[in-house]
């Protein structure tokens, strides 16, 4: 809703979500055989582009498969969603809108991101949608909407800076918004709205999050006290 009021308005918007691809991973819905890759046993992305899966760790590729190799049932799932099936939901829903697209994944080839970027700031596009390439520092003054994607996805990680780097992120993508002469808006959905990250990242609260995060760090042991 936001963002077709964005458009209706003539300006622009960014929506973030810090996963590239087109799906998390592949399951079967038989026996629940999730796709890892054979060097890491992290699991696999499916890019819906090239049409394979990929690991994000090691850059290992394979094919779709077609039916389980566990089971060999056809009931295969794409689950999660990535930054490729993003753009395509969005395009469906906004189709008058011109969307691009920035991760990994476009901006491999040489002037991509330049000419994306370009394009954005001469106004040919309405929509960018990406990962946090999106939130490092661009100054677009016709930007008043930004939207977050799955804000919480990096607290799930298990890495002590895991809340750290998700309110960095949704504080730095969260200034992309509003930075002419027209007030911004920032929609962040989250499963975990209750998180301390979020709420500090909700309130630009930069001191309260400090305080809180590193009473936790101490608790804990974690650098930078040990």
């Amino acid at each position: 809703e936001e963002l077709e009021r964005c458009m209706r308005r003539g300006e622009q918007a960014m929506v973030l979500l810090n996963r590239r691809g087109y799906a998390r991973t592949l399951l079967c819905r038989g026996c629940g055989h999730v796709y890892t890759c054979p060097e890491c046993s992290v699991s696999m992305t499916y890019h819906q582009q090239e049409n394979r899966l990929s690991c994000h760790y090691c850059g290992q590729e394979m094919d779709v498969p077609s039916a389980c190799i566990s089971c060999g049932g056809p009931y295969i799932h794409y689950a999660g969603i990535g930054t490729e099936q993003l753009e395509s939901i969005l395009r469906t829903l906004l189709p008058k809108a011109r969307i691009a697209r920035l991760d990994r994944d476009t901006v491999r080839r040489r002037g991509t991101l330049r000419s994306v970027l370009f394009g954005f700031a001469e106004r040919e596009l309405d929509i960018l949608v990406g990962t946090q390439i999106l939130a490092k520092g661009h100054d677009f003054p016709d930007v008043t909407m930004v939207g977050v994607v799955a804000a919480d996805g990096g607290l799930s990680f298990p890495d002590f800076r895991s809340a750290e780097r998700t309110f960095q992120l949704l504080t730095q993508v969260a200034g992309r918004a509003g930075r002419g002469t027209a007030p911004g808006n920032v929609v962040i959905q989250s499963f975990y709205p209750e998180h301390y990250a979020m709420h500090f990242a909700q309130k630009q609260d930069y001191r309260g999050f400090f305080d809180k995060e590193i009473e936790y760090r101490k608790l804990m042991g974690y650098p930078p006290f040990r």
